[in-house]
Protein backbone atom coordinates (compact mmCIF):
# COMPACT_ATOMS: atom_id res chain seq x y z
CA UNK A 1 0.00 0.00 0.00
CA UNK A 2 1.10 3.63 -0.69
CA UNK A 3 1.00 6.87 0.90
CA UNK A 4 -0.78 9.50 -1.24
CA UNK A 5 0.66 12.61 -1.70
CA UNK A 6 -1.90 15.71 -1.71
CA UNK A 7 -1.92 18.00 -4.23
CA UNK A 8 -2.22 22.16 -3.11
CA UNK A 9 -4.55 23.06 -5.05
CA UNK A 10 -6.78 20.07 -4.52
CA UNK A 11 -8.91 19.67 -1.23
CA UNK A 12 -9.89 16.29 -1.93
CA UNK A 13 -8.54 13.24 0.46
CA UNK A 14 -8.72 9.09 -1.15
CA UNK A 15 -10.96 6.54 0.32
CA UNK A 16 -10.46 6.20 4.13
CA UNK A 17 -10.11 2.93 3.38
CA UNK A 18 -6.88 3.47 1.96
CA UNK A 19 -5.47 4.07 5.42
CA UNK A 20 -2.72 2.10 6.92
CA UNK A 21 -2.64 -0.76 9.38
CA UNK A 22 0.45 0.32 10.74
CA UNK A 23 0.88 2.64 11.37
CA UNK A 24 -2.90 2.97 12.28
CA UNK A 25 -4.98 5.05 10.27
CA UNK A 26 -2.15 7.14 8.08
CA UNK A 27 -3.74 8.15 4.88
CA UNK A 28 -1.84 10.93 3.08
CA UNK A 29 1.05 13.09 3.61
CA UNK A 30 1.14 16.86 2.26
CA UNK A 31 -1.30 19.36 1.60
CA UNK A 32 -2.21 22.56 3.78
CA UNK A 33 -3.76 23.38 6.84
CA UNK A 34 -6.37 25.75 5.22
CA UNK A 35 -10.02 26.47 6.34
CA UNK A 36 -11.46 24.76 3.42
CA UNK A 37 -9.15 21.59 3.81
CA UNK A 38 -9.57 21.05 7.22
CA UNK A 39 -13.45 21.33 7.46
CA UNK A 40 -13.52 18.53 4.52
CA UNK A 41 -11.11 16.48 6.24
CA UNK A 42 -13.32 16.48 9.48
CA UNK A 43 -16.46 15.73 7.62
CA UNK A 44 -14.57 12.45 6.45
CA UNK A 45 -13.11 11.28 9.32
CA UNK A 46 -10.01 12.50 8.85
CA UNK A 47 -7.44 14.88 11.29
CA UNK A 48 -3.74 16.03 10.97
CA UNK A 49 -1.37 14.96 13.59
CA UNK A 50 2.54 15.66 12.52
CA UNK A 51 5.84 16.93 14.17
CA UNK A 52 7.24 20.35 13.40
CA UNK A 53 10.16 18.13 11.36
CA UNK A 54 7.66 16.18 9.18
CA UNK A 55 5.42 17.26 6.55
CA UNK A 56 1.86 17.42 7.46
CA UNK A 57 0.21 13.80 8.45
CA UNK A 58 -3.94 13.01 7.93
CA UNK A 59 -4.88 10.09 9.54
CA UNK A 60 -8.13 7.93 9.99
CA UNK A 61 -7.85 5.33 12.58
CA UNK A 62 -9.18 2.48 12.59
CA UNK A 63 -10.77 1.45 15.21
CA UNK A 64 -12.04 5.21 16.50
CA UNK A 65 -12.23 6.22 19.93
CA UNK A 66 -14.92 8.36 20.51
CA UNK A 67 -17.31 9.36 23.43
CA UNK A 68 -21.24 9.62 23.57
CA UNK A 69 -21.80 12.38 25.52
CA UNK A 70 -24.45 11.19 27.62
CA UNK A 71 -22.08 8.27 28.41
CA UNK A 72 -19.81 10.40 30.04
CA UNK A 73 -19.14 8.71 33.84
CA UNK A 74 -18.75 11.57 36.11
CA UNK A 75 -17.34 10.13 39.27
CA UNK A 76 -18.76 10.87 42.77
CA UNK A 77 -15.67 12.91 43.62
CA UNK A 78 -15.86 14.85 40.07
CA UNK A 79 -19.50 15.50 40.49
CA UNK A 80 -19.27 17.03 44.08
CA UNK A 81 -15.49 19.04 42.62
CA UNK A 82 -18.40 20.49 39.74
CA UNK A 83 -20.82 21.72 42.02
CA UNK A 84 -18.06 23.66 44.39
CA UNK A 85 -18.06 27.35 43.12
CA UNK A 86 -13.76 27.10 43.71
CA UNK A 87 -14.05 26.60 39.30
CA UNK A 88 -15.87 28.37 36.80
CA UNK A 89 -15.92 27.09 33.11
CA UNK A 90 -16.37 29.17 30.00
CA UNK A 91 -16.61 28.60 26.19
CA UNK A 92 -14.34 30.30 23.44
CA UNK A 93 -13.08 33.16 26.08
CA UNK A 94 -9.06 32.37 25.40
CA UNK A 95 -8.93 30.12 22.89
CA UNK A 96 -5.49 30.53 21.71
CA UNK A 97 -4.69 30.64 25.38
CA UNK A 98 -5.88 26.99 25.81
CA UNK A 99 -4.73 25.81 22.88
CA UNK A 100 -1.15 27.37 23.51
CA UNK A 101 -1.74 25.31 26.63
CA UNK A 102 -2.22 21.97 24.95
CA UNK A 103 0.99 22.47 22.91
CA UNK A 104 3.62 22.43 26.08
CA UNK A 105 5.26 19.81 26.33
CA UNK A 106 3.97 16.74 28.78
CA UNK A 107 6.29 14.95 30.95
CA UNK A 108 4.90 11.44 29.44
CA UNK A 109 5.61 12.67 26.19
CA UNK A 110 8.45 13.61 23.51
CA UNK A 111 8.16 17.02 21.92
CA UNK A 112 4.40 18.34 21.34
CA UNK A 113 2.18 17.98 17.52
CA UNK A 114 0.61 21.24 18.26
CA UNK A 115 2.90 23.40 15.75
CA UNK A 116 2.79 26.86 15.32
CA UNK A 117 1.20 25.98 11.80
CA UNK A 118 -1.44 24.15 13.64
CA UNK A 119 -1.87 27.28 16.36
CA UNK A 120 -2.46 29.26 12.85
CA UNK A 121 -4.55 27.27 11.31
CA UNK A 122 -6.99 26.52 14.09
CA UNK A 123 -7.05 29.83 15.68
CA UNK A 124 -8.58 30.58 12.10
CA UNK A 125 -10.84 28.00 12.23
CA UNK A 126 -12.06 29.60 15.79
CA UNK A 127 -12.90 32.67 14.16
CA UNK A 128 -14.64 31.64 11.30
CA UNK A 129 -16.87 29.99 14.32
CA UNK A 130 -16.07 25.99 13.58
CA UNK A 131 -13.33 25.50 16.52
CA UNK A 132 -13.60 25.60 20.41
CA UNK A 133 -12.10 25.84 23.77
CA UNK A 134 -13.76 25.18 27.38
CA UNK A 135 -11.62 26.75 29.84
CA UNK A 136 -11.95 26.01 33.49
CA UNK A 137 -10.71 28.96 35.67
CA UNK A 138 -9.22 29.03 39.15
CA UNK A 139 -10.68 32.69 39.53
CA UNK A 140 -9.34 34.37 36.97
CA UNK A 141 -6.19 31.78 36.34
CA UNK A 142 -6.45 29.06 33.49
CA UNK A 143 -6.31 26.18 35.34
CA UNK A 144 -7.36 23.72 32.42
CA UNK A 145 -9.39 23.03 29.48
CA UNK A 146 -10.00 21.53 25.81
CA UNK A 147 -10.17 22.66 21.91
CA UNK A 148 -11.43 20.80 19.39
CA UNK A 149 -13.62 21.62 15.90
CA UNK A 150 -17.42 21.33 15.61
CA UNK A 151 -19.40 20.68 12.50
CA UNK A 152 -23.25 19.71 13.21
CA UNK A 153 -23.90 17.34 16.11
CA UNK A 154 -19.79 16.18 16.39
CA UNK A 155 -17.30 18.07 18.11
CA UNK A 156 -13.76 16.85 17.15
CA UNK A 157 -11.92 17.03 20.38
CA UNK A 158 -8.32 17.66 19.86
CA UNK A 159 -6.51 18.16 23.17
CA UNK A 160 -6.80 19.27 26.35
CA UNK A 161 -4.66 19.89 29.95
CA UNK A 162 -4.86 20.46 33.28
CA UNK A 163 -2.86 22.63 35.37
CA UNK A 164 -4.30 21.64 38.42
CA UNK A 165 -6.24 18.05 39.16
CA UNK A 166 -9.27 17.04 37.17
CA UNK A 167 -9.43 20.19 35.66
CA UNK A 168 -9.45 18.52 31.74
CA UNK A 169 -11.81 16.31 33.09
CA UNK A 170 -14.24 19.25 34.38
CA UNK A 171 -14.34 20.76 31.12
CA UNK A 172 -14.77 17.36 29.17
CA UNK A 173 -17.86 17.25 31.79
CA UNK A 174 -18.93 20.42 31.15
CA UNK A 175 -19.00 20.27 27.41
CA UNK A 176 -20.96 16.43 27.60
CA UNK A 177 -23.86 17.97 29.97
CA UNK A 178 -24.11 20.70 26.81
CA UNK A 179 -24.23 18.41 24.10
CA UNK A 180 -26.44 15.81 25.59
CA UNK A 181 -28.87 18.86 26.50
CA UNK A 182 -28.87 20.05 23.04
CA UNK A 183 -29.62 15.96 21.51
CA UNK A 184 -25.97 16.56 20.08
CA UNK A 185 -24.47 13.35 18.60
CA UNK A 186 -20.97 12.63 19.74
CA UNK A 187 -17.60 13.99 20.53
CA UNK A 188 -14.32 12.45 18.85
CA UNK A 189 -11.36 11.64 20.68
CA UNK A 190 -9.67 10.05 17.65
CA UNK A 191 -7.08 7.71 19.55
CA UNK A 192 -7.75 5.63 22.49
CA UNK A 193 -6.66 5.90 25.75
CA UNK A 194 -7.21 4.50 29.52
CA UNK A 195 -7.91 7.62 31.06
CA UNK A 196 -10.47 8.13 28.28
CA UNK A 197 -11.83 4.76 28.22
CA UNK A 198 -12.26 5.42 32.03
CA UNK A 199 -14.42 8.65 31.57
CA UNK A 200 -16.79 6.31 29.00
CA UNK A 201 -15.44 6.12 25.49
CA UNK A 202 -15.88 3.79 23.25
CA UNK A 203 -14.42 2.25 20.02
CA UNK A 204 -16.06 2.21 16.91
CA UNK A 205 -14.49 0.31 13.44
CA UNK A 206 -14.53 2.84 11.36
CA UNK A 207 -17.34 1.91 9.20
CA UNK A 208 -19.26 2.68 12.06
CA UNK A 209 -17.98 6.02 12.96
CA UNK A 210 -18.27 6.81 9.25
CA UNK A 211 -22.45 6.15 9.59
CA UNK A 212 -22.57 8.38 12.72
CA UNK A 213 -20.68 11.18 10.48
CA UNK A 214 -22.58 10.55 7.35
CA UNK A 215 -25.88 10.59 9.30
CA UNK A 216 -24.55 14.28 11.02
CA UNK A 217 -23.85 15.84 7.76
CA UNK A 218 -27.84 14.73 6.45
CA UNK A 219 -29.29 16.05 9.58
CA UNK A 220 -27.16 19.36 10.44
CA UNK A 221 -25.40 19.96 7.20
CA UNK A 222 -22.01 21.72 7.65
CA UNK A 223 -23.35 23.91 10.55
CA UNK A 224 -21.85 25.75 13.45
CA UNK A 225 -22.68 24.88 17.07
CA UNK A 226 -23.03 27.95 19.43
CA UNK A 227 -21.47 26.65 22.73
CA UNK A 228 -22.58 28.55 25.49
CA UNK A 229 -21.39 26.80 28.71
CA UNK A 230 -23.66 29.05 30.44
CA UNK A 231 -26.70 26.83 29.04
CA UNK A 232 -26.30 23.41 30.58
Amino acid sequence: MYITWLEDDSNEFPSTQEALDSPNGLLAVGGDLSPTRLLSAYEQGIFPWFSDDEPIMWWSPDPRCVLFPEDFYASKSLRKLARQSKYKIQSNSRFFDVINECSKERTDQDGTWITEEMKEAYQELHELGYAHSIEVYDQDTLAGGLYGVAIGGVFFGESMFSKQPNTSKLALYALSQFMTKHNLLMIDCQVTSNHLMSLGAQELDRESFEKVLTGNLERFGRSKIKIDLQDI
